[in-house]
């Protein structure tokens, strides 16, 4: 009996990373993970590493969302999280404590020490909440008194 339930959670993993993200290849190796059918969630644990096209996640932990049709409804890194994102406008590197990605909004949140760089327009931003929407470009920052949003850009020169 218990083959067959570690037999059934590999078959969910297979087939519910199958569908991922629209038929998108995304690649997850990490030291352990566990699946949990009834909550639809796959839990990775150690050294995560989570490839999807140029993108990519690095984090301690990372569990894997999914809604009752069996697609990806969100990622949530948590500790040491490290990114890389990029699309044909955006480029984004950066660290933070946690992260929160929603593949179907292509949104993502970034909580506690947030650091992002803005490889395209040279910019650099620090902040405690940091919203980020790869579609419009757009970033929402949130500081606090004792660590304000920091904003750090490159201007040129007129000649």
């Amino acid at each position: 009996m218990k083959l067959f339930n570690v037999i059934s959670h590999y078959i969910f993993v297979f087939l519910v990373f199958s569908i991922l993200n629209h038929a998108e290849k995304v690649e997850i190796v990490s030291d352990d993970m566990y699946a949990q059918n009834i909550k639809k969630e796959v839990h990775f644990m150690g050294n995560v590493k989570i490839k999807q096209d140029k993108n990519w996640i690095h984090a301690d932990k990372v569990i894997v969302y999914f809604n009752e049709n069996n697609e990806t409804n969100k990622y949530e890194a948590l500790e040491n999280v490290k990114f890389e994102f990029k699309d044909m406008k955006n480029h984004y590197k950066g660290s933070t404590d946690s992260l929160i990605y929603l593949p179907i909004k292509s949104k993502y949140t970034l909580t506690g020490k947030s650091i992002i760089d803005d490889i395209e327009n040279k910019r650099h931003i620090n902040g405690d909440i940091i919203i980020l929407d790869m579609i419009s470009g757009n970033a929402k920052v949130h500081g606090n008194k004792k660590k304000p949003v920091k904003f750090i850009f490159d201007m040129e020169s007129a000649k």
